[in-house]
């Protein structure tokens, strides 16, 4: 087992998150079972970049003085795997909020899908994040904001694309992967998408796969899982 001095020292966490959960959820459930079981009040608890609540796959929560590499990880370059809808919007750009705005996609080929994925790969790629996301302006989350119906003013960011890939066509909707840098929002690519196919797209799946050299594969969901965690040999 752990000893308390190890997970003051650090001790890094990979989680598969599943999916509904906020990295919050995450983080809270993780520092509670550390605290009940050390009976500490407090610990360094800390997530390395958020994943919304409608995407599953590997989150990386970091304990103790590994708090202190949590911008290190976050810089890193991610790689998703996800599924948008063509044809349809929703307001969040994923599956949070209803669809509307449905449009035909009859005339829509696959040469036409792959020959716009050009226009999103590239290191100086301007992007808008969504209104419904996590980022703050004037203090309040923005899906705060967006939840009330008010009028939000969103600048563009400087992101890049590294990789781009679509794996299958089953209109209405595309599957694909993608290799990106930090602060990427993969739902303002799918709606960007949809848009520049003339059709609207919303992303209905999305899974992270890797951060920086750290894999989804070698996760291990015990810790948020298993009242019994810190009792079990996990040296």
């Amino acid at each position: 087992m752990y000893s308390l001095k190890e997970i003051e020292d650090g001790k890094i966490f990979l989680i598969d998150k599943p999916l509904d959960w906020t990295s919050f959820d995450i983080v809270n459930k993780i520092k509670w079972r550390i605290k009940k079981h050390f009976k500490l009040k407090k610990i360094k608890v800390g997530h390395a970049g958020t994943l919304d609540p409608k995407a599953t796959g590997l989150l990386i929560v970091c304990v103790g003085k590994a708090t202190k590499k949590i911008q290190e990880i976050q810089d890193a370059s991610k790689m998703y795997t996800g599924t948008i809808k063509l044809g349809v919007q929703t307001p969040s750009f994923d599956t949070e909020t209803e669809e509307f705005n449905h449009k035909s996609i009859n005339h829509l080929t696959e040469k036409q899908i792959n020959e716009n994925i050009q226009y999103f790969i590239g290191e100086d790629i301007w992007q808008k994040p969504p209104v419904f996301s996590a980022l703050k302006k004037e203090g309040k989350r923005l899906y705060e904001i967006a939840r009330k119906g008010e009028q939000i003013d969103i600048p563009y960011r400087k992101i890049s694309i590294y990789d781009f890939k679509i794996h299958r066509i089953e209109l209405p909707f595309i599957h694909f992967s993608i290799h990106c840098s930090k602060g990427t929002y993969i739902r303002s690519i799918a709606h960007d998408f949809g848009n520049k196919l003339g059709v609207g797209g919303y992303l209905t799946q999305l899974r992270r796969e890797k951060i920086g050299n750290y894999l989804i594969e070698n996760s291990n969901n015990s810790i948020i899982e298993k009242d019994n965690f810190f009792h079990e040999n996990l040296k």
